[in-house]
């Protein structure tokens, strides 16, 4: 049995039965007949049903915005962005995928040899309840343009919401069995990234989650992606634009709530400008109104789960145990619900949770740096690589400085976001390949070489 439970309120939301092996092993025996069928249908033919998905995305966003908040306490209006970006993900690979996949030919000493971009078949997709729609549809999209087919094992706790997603592409006109929504428990993942009819398997997850999928993944001689925690860095720089870094610095640690894996959480800041920093970012934090997450004043809404709420709050008393100052928030609120205050701790350094761990909440630890070179050292002193942020009014020096930044990504006076037309993804415990982009739809494609005397 998988059960939603409201974060906001400690109430059942529904309960679904779990598949059974039998059920399991016919659906995805429907997906690799189904696979036969799809990997031939044209590009333009798969591009008209990622339209009409993109349509039907946004015909449906408040639903859909209402089902993520009930499912996993994301504010309504945040859950509209996210259905709206599903939908551009799915307009982008609609209009770039076929050149994304052209063939490419190539001189040799052949008369003629080309590289040719095939779909692998069945793709397993493990997914994480914190951005119920997005984390499928950047897999999906691109998988599905590819000529591949899906299926979803989601977070048991948004089951609703991966029933929406295999419906909407059902009533776009995707073949129904091309893309199914799997109720299984974690325990099955195993067996089914083994099954001889699956080709690939991709992963958004916890640190632990990557570790098994990857190892079953190698096991049997598969293929896949792992996209990982993050502990990202925002460095601040002493000729920064302050107000500037602190206003997004707040959004950046506190959207969805502080459950992204790219959220900032780890703020460097140079002792020059580290006073007037924490200052200004914590009178912004300070503002948030934390609530009921249908409510359209909301910018913070509950954590998923009353567990992970009790694990957050264990990491700053652990912090603050270890030297952190506590400058803002850090108490469980009374009453229902797994809310958790926006929190600040300043004096954060390397050997306590909140700098060496992934903080998976609206938890900031704030650092002071020496200089531009100690703010880098102390950035790239983490398990993680996934994404930073960088602030400084020298874009020569901040290119150049980009380049020592241990991470798959980074934002210059900017908030480290996925972007369909860029690469997404990390380093180090922070994972493996690549998704978005001309890299992303590449990552579950042969690249055949075909070699003509």
């Amino acid at each position: 049995m998988l059960t939603s439970v409201n974060p906001a309120t400690g109430e059942t939301v529904a309960r679904y039965d779990a598949y059974d092996a039998a059920q399991t092993s016919a659906i995805i025996a429907e997906a690799a007949k189904a696979w036969r069928a799809w990997r031939a249908v044209a590009f333009v033919d798969r591009a008209a049903v990622l339209k009409e998905a993109a349509q039907l995305l946004r015909a449906r966003t408040d639903e859909l915005a209402r089902l993520m908040a009930v499912e996993m306490g994301k504010p309504v209006a945040a859950g509209r962005g996210e259905a709206q970006k599903c939908a551009w993900v799915c307009d982008h690979y609609a209009e770039h995928a076929e050149d994304y996949l052209a063939e490419e030919v190539i001189a040799t000493d052949a008369g003629r040899s080309l590289v040719r971009y095939e779909p692998l078949g069945v793709v397993l997709a493990v997914m994480p309840w914190n951005f119920p729609l997005w984390q499928v549809f950047r897999f999906a999209a691109p998988a599905l343009m590819a000529g591949n087919v899906g299926l979803l094992k989601h977070a048991s706790n948004v089951s609703g919401c991966a029933l929406a997603i295999e419906r909407i592409f059902a009533d776009a006109g995707l073949p129904p069995a091309a893309f199914r929504a799997l109720l299984v428990g974690s325990s099955q993942v195993a067996g089914i990234i083994d099954d001889p009819r699956v080709a690939a398997a991709t992963l958004t997850g916890s640190e632990a989650a990557g570790r098994s999928v990857g190892a079953a993944a190698g096991k049997a001689l598969k293929p896949s992606v792992l996209e990982l925690g993050g502990s990202d860095a925002f460095i601040v720089l002493a000729d920064a634009d302050v107000a500037a870094a602190a206003g997004v610095g707040v959004l950046a640690r506190t959207q969805n709530s502080g459950q992204s894996c790219i959220a900032a959480k780890r703020f460097i800041v140079v002792d020059s400008v580290h006073d007037a920093f924490l200052e200004a970012f914590t009178h912004e934090m300070a503002q948030l109104v934390m609530g009921d997450p249908l409510a359209e004043s909301t910018q913070v809404g509950p954590q998923a789960r009353v567990d992970l709420r009790e694990e957050l709050h264990a990491q700053v008393e652990a912090s603050v145990r270890a030297g952190a100052r506590l400058v803002l928030g850090g108490s469980k609120p009374a009453g229902p619900g797994a809310f958790y205050p926006p929190t600040i701790l300043a004096d954060a350094r390397p050997g306590m949770p909140c700098f060496d761990e992934e903080v998976f909440g609206p938890v900031a630890a704030v650092t002071r740096a020496s200089g531009t070179d100690e703010a880098i050292d102390l950035a790239n002193t983490s398990s993680f690589g996934l994404g930073a942020s960088l602030w400084t009014s020298d874009l020569v020096l901040a290119e150049r400085l980009a380049s020592r930044i241990e991470a798959g990504a980074v934002f210059v006076n900017g908030m480290v976001k996925s972007d369909p037309r860029l690469p997404f993804g990390g380093i180090k415990r922070s994972g493996y390949g690549r998704e978005l982009g001309a890299l992303g739809i590449r990552e579950f494609v042969n690249a055949k070489t075909v070699w003509i005397a």
